[in-house]
């Protein structure tokens, strides 16, 4: 398990990576009207869906060395994966970036929705 402070940088460098991921998936947009709004606050990185007021919550878990999505009224619990060097889904092995594209295009039912 990772230490404190270790957890606390790749956390922050995996919200940040994939937080500009978000921003460009808004940019390259193919409809006029971009489907969700991506915004930071104190370490929480927050994706708002306008068209039915629903968001994505990504949390880092510091006690549990954990990062936390809470979607799709479901919570997603990723633990650290040291041979990958990503934060993964157990039950499943996706990474965050992978996740969170899979759960993009299942909300807004558009298969279009890539994160690079």
């Amino acid at each position: 398990m990772l230490d404190e402070n270790s957890f606390r940088r790749e956390s922050d460098r995996a919200l940040e990576a994939l937080k500009q991921s978000l921003i460009r998936a808004e940019e390259e947009s193919e409809s006029d009207e971009i489907p969700f709004e991506t915004e930071e606050k104190n370490g929480v990185l927050n994706v708002l869906f306008e068209h039915d007021g629903s968001k994505f919550v990504f949390t880092p878990n510091t006690p549990v060395r954990q990062i936390w999505i809470s979607a799709l009224t479901t919570s997603f619990k990723l633990d650290w994966v040291e041979e990958a060097q990503a934060f993964r889904l157990p039950k499943t092995g996706e990474d965050l970036r992978t996740l969170t594209q899979r759960l993009l295009r299942e909300h807004l039912g558009d298969e279009s929705i890539t994160l690079s």
